[in-house]
C-alpha cells in the first residue's frame, strides 16, 4: 500500500472478483475481466510462447548461483538479474530473426 497523505493507495485484484486501480489522483474499482471467451491471434501465440521462452531462461539463470553472479555485472541501476536475463533473451531472439 502507498500511503499519500492521510489516504492509503491500494491496487490489484481481490480474488477473482473486483480489482482496484490507480488513475492519477483518483482510484477505481472494477469487476475481474472475463477472458475465457477470448481466443488469441496466431501474433499473439507467438508473442506469448517467445516470452514464456524467455521466462524459462531467465529462471534457470536466477535459480544457478554462478550464473546469476555472472549476470549479476550484466545488469543496471536498479535492474534485477531475472529482467535482464529475459531482456537479453528478447534481443537474442530479435537479433537471430534479421
Amino acid at each position: 500500500m502507498k500511503k499519500s497523505g492521510s489516504i492509503f493507495k491500494i491496487s490489484g485484484a481481490v480474488g477473482k472478483q473486483i480489482v482496484f486501480k490507480q488513475y492519477k489522483n483518483r482510484q477505481v474499482v472494477t469487476k475481474f475481466p472475463d477472458m475465457s471467451g477470448i481466443i488469441p491471434s496466431a501474433g499473439q501465440r507467438k508473442c506469448r510462447n517467445l516470452f514464456k521462452e524467455a521466462v524459462a531462461f531467465a529462471q534457470a539463470i536466477n535459480n544457478d548461483p554462478e550464473k546469476k553472479k555472472a549476470y549479476k555485472g550484466k545488469t543496471r541501476k536498479n535492474q534485477t538479474v531475472f529482467n535482464a536475463a529475459i531482456s537479453e533473451y528478447m534481443k537474442m531472439t530479435k537479433k537471430a530473426k534479421k
